[in-house]
């Protein structure tokens, strides 16, 4: 009997003990997202980034991401976990914990709705009516595969962030258009990206803003302006609707299908834009053609 009753208290202090000072989080929030893990990624970031006074970082992977959110006094932590379901939907866990009365929160938590509790519902509702609404925006349509053709080129080359590649574009757009003018030279096609690098822990891009043109022997020399070959393949391709700037769901929606396919794929998107951004209007009617290189066998 006394050692019946010294097992069930050891096992208490243990949980308590594991409860008040081991267990991450005071709280935590489930939800569901009719989206994949790498739009919901970039609308969490961008989200963060309209909130006073909150920081955020992306973790192990592009599933996991630790954001800080002060609240008056309080430093509350938010570690969200996605969680891919099918195609179109993912499972959000959000534990969320304030650094500075973690252990009043434990205390009270389970016997009464706290302000801390209401509050951690509160700032994820926001995001998920954010998340919710930038989905109405934008719309991708996956085609299938493609062979991409290979042209010549007048482009202009960025390293910039995911976020400002649409500002990089609108920025670059009035010079190669006044290069393609001043030189006589002939377009041959619509303008494109060609993605060089890509960081996904970072947001980090680098690529080339192109016009397709017909080669001379005389182009000329002009500062910024790097004349090439570019070199087309076979490719995943999406159609994608809604602003330049958030076209890159498009990419994640392509990685997400050729891991389902067991199709190995360069990390290396390339963009067709068939409006320019610079004359706004609906952005629902903006078009994109988005391409994700499928690897030679023999590589």
């Amino acid at each position: 009997m006394k050692k019946g009753i010294t097992i069930a208290t050891t096992i208490i202090v243990i949980g308590l003990l594991w409860y008040f000072f081991i267990k991450p989080q005071d709280y935590q929030v489930r939800v569901l997202a009719k989206s994949f893990p790498g739009t919901i990624n970039q609308s969490l970031k961008a989200w963060n980034n309209t909130l006073p006074n909150a920081t955020i970082q992306q973790l192990n992977d592009l599933n996991h991401l630790e954001q800080k959110i002060t609240f008056g006094d309080s430093t509350n932590i938010y570690i969200w976990e996605i969680t891919s379901i099918t195609d179109s939907t993912s499972k959000l866990k959000v534990d969320i914990k304030d650094v500075d009365h973690s252990f009043f929160n434990k205390l009270y938590v389970p016997f009464t709705d706290t302000d801390f509790e209401k509050r951690s519902r509160k700032t994820v509702t926001e995001f998920m009516e954010s998340l919710n609404q930038h989905l109405k925006e934008i719309k991708i349509t996956f085609e299938g595969i493609e062979e991409l053709p290979s042209t010549y080129c007048a482009c202009v080359e960025h390293t910039t962030i995911q976020s400002n590649k649409a500002f990089a574009m609108m920025k670059s757009y009035p010079f190669l258009n006044s290069v393609i003018i001043n030189n006589e030279i002939q377009m041959n096609g619509i303008p494109f990206i060609e993605t060089t690098e890509w960081n996904m822990q970072t947001d980090s891009i680098s690529f080339n803003f192109c016009y397709p043109i017909i080669r001379t022997d005389s182009l000329p020399t002009i500062k910024d302006v790097v004349f090439k070959e570019f070199i087309g393949k076979k490719s995943l391709k999406a159609t994608y609707n809604g602003n330049y700037m958030t076209s890159d769901r498009a990419w994640y929606s392509l990685l997400d299908y050729a891991k389902a396919e067991n199709i190995s794929v360069e990390q290396t998107p390339i963009e067709y834009f068939f409006n320019n951004p610079n004359m706004g209007g609906d952005a629902l009617r903006w078009k994109a053609e988005i391409f994700l290189p499928i690897k030679d066998t023999d590589e």
